[in-house]
């Protein structure tokens, strides 16, 4: 009976006189999931994961005072898996829209991008003639990239294109180049990453502006940890640290303030915010 006291002791300990109850559960590391074919955000060299959304979410952690450990999967499958508490947290290239967040809950904005249409570098296409008249367009399966496409431009309009569904932008840039798909809309950060390691391709104009980005947990919080990820965001941005991550793999670039634009519609960015209470849509 002592052993299975001890047992539970130890894995259990309450705070006395304060709101904390840490448990062996809640000590586990927190799971986060990344696709780790999404340069600059999350990407693997030399067998390690690396990135701006891997760099920061390790530096959130540690700032927070909680252990992580990554979950490389498709793009398509993290949304599921995040939604059916599979993982944790869903840290890469994330845009906040609000279908996504019926299903998810977003930590503040961390970033705003701006939709971009990639074409071959010796392509003489625009941003119009890139995505009409019978082109094949490459886009990432269940991205935000593919549902604005499939409601402006599929299904919103007479216009004839074929969306090509990829796993990932790294992919469908390749096919792209041997001429298998005509044009890629991606973020404008990704594009920028693929130009600057000379792939043999160039921004033919943007299609979407101001478009947040944020880190997500499983709907209603189960966790409880937005709070803690909210504050670490914040915490990394005001010290400067979230700058230099971001300029070691983005050097030059204009870093966006945080907490960034925040949608009416997602309701995690109404005050109070978890762990920002003055932060927040009224």
């Amino acid at each position: 009976m002592k052993g299975i006291t001890a047992s539970f002791l130890a894995a259990a300990i309450m705070v006395v006189g304060g709101s904390l109850a840490t448990t062996a559960y809640a000590q586990d590391p927190y799971t986060v999931g990344v696709e780790a074919s999404f340069p600059p955000w999350a990407y693997v060299e030399a067998g390690e994961f690396k990135g701006i959304a891997i760099d920061a979410m390790e530096a959130i952690a540690e700032e927070a005072g909680i252990e992580i450990e990554f979950q490389d999967m498709p793009f398509p499958s993290l949304i599921p898996a995040l939604a059916a508490e599979k993982i944790d947290i869903l840290a890469t290239g994330l845009t906040v829209t609000e279908e996504r967040s019926k299903n998810i809950d977003f930590t503040i904005p961390w970033w705003e991008t701006n939709d971009v249409v990639l074409v071959p570098e010796d392509s003489d296409l625009n941003v119009f003639s890139a995505v009409c008249c019978g082109s094949r367009v490459g886009v990432q399966g269940g991205s935000s990239q593919q549902a604005w496409m499939e409601e402006n431009v599929v299904d919103g309009s007479d216009i004839e294109i074929e969306l090509a569904k990829y796993d990932n932008y790294v992919t469908a840039v390749d096919d792209m180049a041997i001429g298998r798909i005509s044009s890629v809309i991606v973020d404008d950060t990704s594009a920028q990453e693929y130009i600057n390691a000379g792939k043999p391709v160039k921004m033919a104009g943007k299609i979407y502006i101001r478009a947040p980005l944020a880190l997500a947990v499983s709907k209603n919080d189960p966790q409880q940890i937005l709070g803690d990820l909210n504050q670490g965001i914040l915490a990394i941005y005001e010290s400067g640290e979230w700058g230099e991550i971001v300029g070691e793999y983005i050097p030059g670039v204009s870093v966006p303030s945080i907490p960034g634009h925040m949608p009416d519609f997602v309701d995690t960015y109404q005050k109070p915010v978890a762990g920002l209470p003055e932060l927040g849509n009224e």
